[in-house]
């Protein structure tokens, strides 16, 4: 039996398994780091307090003058703005972190897949920090001026500062993770799960499914359901696009050229 002449590409890049975990360990210390470095920066400026109340603007620009937000806990004042800048300093240090993991599962990949992967964390992490500004800096403002227009005027608004923060992240985690639909298309059609045809064939689905998902994780609001919806479904064409783009280039061929 003839021997496969090509170069192993990962010989010689074996470790032991210690050395796995001493390098995993040494990986975590450095993320956590990164967002400990990021923490104590937004601790300094703008502050715990600082950060909730630019958390909280796009709200309180929509709630009536003079009405505020309440803390049914004792201890809400305190930990709720810990919470938010520990999840902010998470979110700023998400590039060491990410950088962390792919450094250390980086070793174990072939070439092809290095060239594919990194591109892939860099636009991913990129998408996600669009999805939380579009949602901070559109959505909010418009839900909250939307919901207010139905309140009756014989009630006084006044949210409570913890079921706003859970509110937030799971809105900034929903566009977020809605933002990422390029980067699923073209890691299915790279993978050769689906084709650009079938992408391209299933784009009403996708409508339909875009809709649904938007119905069920936003709140019960039109507005906030096509603000999720409507980016999904033209995220979802980029994501055709990128793929086709990407495709190798013996893929890209038209059918066509191949009938002889």
């Amino acid at each position: 039996m003839s021997q496969d002449p090509r170069p192993d590409e990962m010989q010689g890049t074996e470790q032991p398994f210690v050395a796995h975990l001493v390098e995993l360990r040494d990986r975590l210390i450095r993320a956590l780091l990164g967002v400990g470095v990021c923490f104590i920066a937004l601790a300094i400026y703008p502050g715990p307090a600082g950060l909730y109340d630019l958390l909280a603007a796009p709200l309180m620009s929509a709630l009536p003058t003079g009405a505020t937000m309440i803390a049914t806990s004792v201890i809400s004042p305190f930990m709720v703005p810990i919470k938010i800048t520990m999840l902010a300093a998470f979110v700023i240090a998400l590039p060491v972190v990410l950088w962390q993991a792919w450094a250390f599962i980086a070793p174990g990949l072939y070439s092809h897949e290095k060239k594919l992967v990194l591109p892939l964390v860099v636009s991913s992490t990129a998408l996600f920090y669009m999805g939380m500004a579009f949602c901070y800096f559109f959505v909010f403002g418009k839900v909250f001026t939307f919901i207010q227009q139905f309140a009756p005027k014989s009630i006084t608004a006044a949210p409570d500062i913890e079921s706003y923060l859970s509110f937030v992240m799971n809105m900034f985690l929903a566009f977020g993770a809605s933002f990422e639909v390029p980067v699923v298309v073209v890691i299915l059609a790279r993978m050769g799960i689906v084709t650009i045809e079938k992408l391209k064939d299933f784009r009403g689905y996708f409508i339909v499914v875009a809709f649904v998902i938007a119905a069920v994780v936003t709140p019960p609001d039109v507005v906030s359901q096509l603000a999720l919806a409507i980016p999904m479904c033209i995220l979802y064409e980029v994501g055709i696009w990128a793929a086709q783009l990407s495709a190798p280039k013996e893929e890209a061929k038209p059918a066509s050229a191949d009938k002889a």
